[in-house]
């Protein structure tokens, strides 16, 4: 029993190192599965694209990095924000409407109509500077990991956002998810 206990502690101690660690480089780890997000399943059922993996075209950083702006900044003129109102659909935005993730699905299907490739976009569940629950984007280049967000104009280093990462999109396998607590606010997470 005390070498249980003491094994818990270990595994618990490190992730709370690990994540009050903060922004170690331009990618950010994962640590370990995680369930996805409510309304996750759904979507995906819904929607083959977003948990394929294949498909897209090898750009170049310069390239790759215009055609996120460009998206980025066209769905964020083209859909108005609404709430779902407690019922986290994970949807296209109807009408010209959306939450959080229904932007960041109308980004990543987009980029993936474009020829982006598939298995470097990633659905990312973050606290936002105030501390809220958001979901954005996020695409993994040669130099690191960026994010697509509604409430910005501009595609960002995950580490310039200010968000706190809590998990996202498996790269490899589109239907599971992966803790990543990275950001100001890791620290007040404990693993078990």
């Amino acid at each position: 029993m005390k070498k249980q206990l003491l094994a818990a502690a270990l595994c618990v101690a490190t992730l709370v190192s690990t994540a009050s660690t903060g922004y170690a480089g331009s990618f950010i780890p994962a640590q370990r599965s995680i369930m996805a997000p409510k309304g996750f399943a759904g979507a995906c059922s819904r929607y083959n694209w977003l948990c394929a993996n294949k498909g897209g075209k090898t750009l170049a950083d310069g390239e790759a990095k215009n055609l996120l702006a460009s998206v980025n900044r066209a769905v964020n003129a083209r859909v108005r924000p609404v709430h779902d109102m407690g019922r986290d659909q994970w949807v296209l935005p109807t009408n010209n409407r959306g939450d959080c993730e229904d932007y960041a699905l109308a980004k990543k299907k987009q980029l993936i109509d474009a020829g982006f490739p598939a298995n470097k976009l990633a659905m990312t569940v973050v606290l936002d500077r105030r501390g809220n629950n958001h979901a954005v984007l996020m695409a993994r280049l040669s130099d690191g990991d960026y994010i697509l967000d509604n409430l910005s104009g501009s595609v960002k280093s995950w580490k310039s956002t200010g968000y706190t990462f809590l998990a996202r999109q498996n790269f490899d396998n589109k239907r599971s998810w992966q803790v990543i607590l990275s950001g100001p606010r890791a620290g007040k997470f404990v693993l078990s």
